[in-house]
């Protein structure tokens, strides 16, 4: 994948935090690294962009993205492998949907250079935050907000595109059991549920609290219309063994077009592994917990790769999921994090080295 060469300014900080952190004790999304990318949309186009040390933004009380939610986002990883190489997977898919979250809200589009450019500018700077070892990676955040001034009702005029980056360990949640919502939905037909758009995940956060308050730790969401078929858990795609066959909802103007979703997808049909891509209902996945047919429930995801579910509750009956030594999210995570280390084949061309 070659990009055309752009001009991108660069202001390195002058003192640095990373001896101050301690990389055996992360808590996910809190500590950044040195540096920030930085590019604004003015006067109908994207400037220059701009790597400068990681700090505060000016934005206006009035700033459009304050008022009419025009913000959308992604999430990416940079992984070291034990040669001291650099990897992004698939991170053509990550440029891609945040222009399509973009279109969505009516943000300018970013342009593919500056994206991978600056992206990969911004890891040789900070590459000191790239730790070796398997589950350790740099958490990519790139995102756009709208930043014109002003409370009238329309798209903005003026845009700023960031990446910001985190360093991770391997992200574990414990024992999670989740509640199959019968009132709320993520998303409805002909809304957003497909952008990665920050109001999206804001609204989730009331009826997960109401989740959490009654013991699980979150929500596998149904569709809006009917409340009968599963679409995602929490923040992630879901997934479901039924025997040995894999089920997960096709995505649709609702459900996010996962990354990892559509890479398990791949890893099953190359391991012979039978997927159905269809409407998975609530009626179908409980009869299959009270038959035994129900092997796992497991989220896919960026942050967590994988995230296996324990149990669930609907309508205040609560099904525990056996207990087996040969899951599929196990299998899955594995095959993907090699991938991802350069501990493996790369048979799929997802891997993406950032060369010196």
């Amino acid at each position: 994948m070659k990009h055309a060469s752009t001009d991108i300014d660069i202001v390195k900080s002058t003192t640095s935090k990373l001896d101050s952190v301690d990389f055996e004790n992360l808590k996910f999304g809190h500590v950044f690294t040195d540096h920030m990318m930085e590019c604004d949309y003015e006067d109908g186009a994207w400037k220059t962009p701009v790597i400068k040390p990681y700090g505060k933004i000016e934005l206006e009380p009035s700033a459009k993205v304050f008022h009419y939610g025009q913000a959308v986002f992604e999430g990416m990883k940079a992984f070291r492998d034990d040669n001291d190489k650099i990897w992004l997977f698939r991170p053509d898919e990550n440029f891609k949907r945040i222009n399509l979250s973009s279109k969505r809200l009516a943000i300018p589009e970013f342009p593919e250079e500056y994206f991978f450019q600056g992206l990969e500018e911004l890891l040789k700077i900070d590459k000191e935050w790239i730790k070796k070892g398997f589950g350790n990676s740099l958490y990519i955040r790139p995102f756009v907000i709208a930043t014109e001034p002003g409370v009238l009702a329309s798209p903005g005029a003026s845009y700023k595109f960031m990446i910001i980056c985190s360093p991770a360990k391997s992200y574990y949640t414990g024992e999670v059991r989740v509640q199959i919502s019968e009132k709320y939905s993520r998303a409805a037909d002909g809304g957003v549920g497909a952008a990665k758009a920050a109001g999206n995940y804001g609204a989730q956060f009331y009826p997960t609290n109401l989740a959490k308050e009654a013991g699980f730790q979150q929500i596998i969401w149904t569709d809006a219309n009917s409340h009968e078929f599963l679409e995602e858990a929490g923040t992630m795609n879901v997934f479901f063994r039924v025997n040995d066959t894999l089920l997960t909802a096709p995505v649709n103007d609702r459900i996010l077009d996962g990354v990892t979703r559509k890479s398990i997808l791949s890893l099953a049909e190359a391991n012979s592994i039978k997927a159905e891509v269809r409407r998975v209902s609530v009626k179908e996945i409980i009869e299959a917990a009270k038959n035994g047919s129900l092997k796992e429930i497991f989220g896919a995801g960026t942050a967590a790769v994988i995230n296996p579910i324990q149990g669930f509750g609907y309508k205040g009956e609560r099904y525990e999921l056996p207990k087996i030594t040969d899951s599929y999210a196990s299998f899955f995570k594995d095959k993907l994090m090699k991938i991802q280390y350069n501990l493996a084949e790369d048979e799929f061309g997802w891997r993406y080295e950032v060369k010196e």
